[in-house]
């Protein structure tokens, strides 16, 4: 049996715990409470701007649209979903797009490593030549509340996952994004060293046919501040479990450490699954705004995709809604 050690991003230091103030100050994330800014998000692209030129000469990508999954709402504006985002290597504000000039997305290489009897290293290009892409219209709700209705381009993580025939071992997958102080002003800027961003799922998660590798939006290919130029969707998760900008997928046997359980884990658990009963500890998830509107909707348990995923958890267990 292979033998494998958990890489340094995967570890949870003792004093994270022990000082999440202090963490928390250092990185900026005090002062969340105002969270969620229900109506920030209503019309925020209408404000006179260019987006920085980041919609413009993206690579048009033709990949057919798989009719099986359709929304109960229209799909959001693309001007409001590229001007309202999180991405906190590169700023603590939505105006992710000021932040990403200098941030190079090619060339880019994916890792994948641990569990697995084929480890591969390669670059998304040609990643991209070995698994054909698709059209997919997923609903997409952020722990803060907002949500958006967007058109990914992309491929099954099963399809990846298959190719790399992950041992009987293997239990889990690690997600670790980039790290790269100079490109990403919040990773020079911090003093804590939780960067890079890493997140996580279950084999079973990973192997559910709506988890998905995006490596585009809107027709082309993802913009920076989406997280080009691939990253991870997980429509029935709250939106920071979906990982920007991946390097490096590891197979382990045990759950991985997550970045935002690690920074504050009284309140963001390993699972993440979306549940309108179950309120964040500083608000009630029980209901959403559509960014680039003024509606408001309740919201749904597993966003919406129950059938598809909810045979993965004890509906009575509040720990997978955590």
């Amino acid at each position: 049996m292979q033998s494998y050690k958990l890489p340094t991003s995967e570890l949870t230091a003792e004093e994270v715990f022990r000082t999440r103030r202090t963490l928390l100050k250092a990185l900026g994330f005090l002062g969340l409470n105002a969270w969620p800014l229900l109506n920030a998000c209503t019309n925020y692209a209408a404000q006179s701007r260019d987006l920085n030129g980041t919609l413009v000469n993206l690579k048009q990508l033709h990949a057919p649209r798989n009719g099986s999954y359709r929304l109960d709402r229209p799909l959001t504006d693309q001007a409001e979903a590229a001007a309202y985002t999180n991405f906190y290597e590169f700023t603590h504000s939505k105006e992710v797009w000021r932040r990403v000039d200098r941030f190079l997305t090619r060339p880019w290489e994916l890792k994948i490593t641990g569990l697995v009897k084929k480890p591969l290293t390669i670059s998304v290009d040609e990643l991209l030549k070995l698994i054909p892409q698709e059209e997919r219209h997923y609903r997409f709700r952020c722990v803060e509340t907002w949500s958006m209705a967007v058109p990914w381009i992309g491929f099954p993580l099963s399809a990846l996952i298959k190719r790399v025939e992950p041992l009987s071992s293997a239990t889990h997958i690690s997600f670790i994004s980039f790290l790269r102080r100079d490109q990403a002003p919040e990773q020079k800027r911090s003093s804590v060293e939780l960067w890079p961003y890493h997140e996580g799922l279950t084999l079973a998660e990973g192997m559910n046919d709506l988890s998905f590798m995006a490596t585009g939006l809107y027709g082309h290919e993802l913009a920076k501040q989406h997280g080009a130029p691939i990253r991870l969707v997980t429509p029935w998760k709250y939106g920071f479990k979906s990982i920007k900008s991946v390097v490096e997928i590891v197979f382990t046997d045990r759950q991985p450490a997550t970045f935002w359980n690690a920074m504050i884990p009284n309140e963001y658990g390993f699972w993440a699954n979306i549940n309108p009963a179950i309120p964040h500890p500083r608000w009630s998830q029980a209901e959403e705004s559509l960014l680039g509107s003024n509606e408001r909707r309740k919201t749904l348990l597993y966003n919406g995709y129950t059938d598809q995923v909810g045979g993965l958890y004890n509906l009575k267990d509040r720990q997978y809604f955590y």
